[in-house]
């Protein structure tokens, strides 16, 4: 891992986990009151805590986009699931659109759906993971 972390490492999946959830509900929120930049911004933010925690889990580094990156290429080797690098690339477009604001409403609804998929087979490939 880069870089010495003082919290311990349970500590910091409960803390990427929790921000992950929170960070989705609140995208729900801004979704309902038409901030589409702050929904997708919120949509990437729960996605990529999620894939924080889960390399957290396996200590493996994530200190950028591009070891989200690689983190999300590892679970899907680990996993045998290439939904995952699918699902995130629907967070990532998300991020894109905080900056841009191009995307419609209907849009950034169905991306934060697919997120919210994300967020759960995160949640429990790292249940099983933890309880090794």
């Amino acid at each position: 891992k880069s870089g010495a972390n003082p919290v311990p490492s349970q500590e910091r999946i409960q803390y990427h986990t929790a921000t992950g959830r929170d960070y989705l509900a609140k995208a729900w929120t801004y979704l309902d009151a038409d901030d589409l930049n702050q929904a997708s911004e919120k949509g990437w933010g729960a996605a990529a805590q999620m894939i924080k925690a889960a390399a957290e889990t396996r200590d493996w580094s994530h200190d950028g986009h591009r070891q989200l990156w690689q983190t999300v290429n590892r679970l899907s080797e680990e996993t045998g699931d290439q939904d995952i690098g699918g699902l995130f690339s629907y967070a990532n477009s998300l991020h894109i659109n905080f900056y841009d604001g191009l995307m419609p409403r209907e849009l950034v609804e169905s991306y934060l759906e697919r997120v919210a998929e994300l967020v759960d087979k995160l949640d429990r490939l790292d249940e099983r993971q933890r309880t090794r």
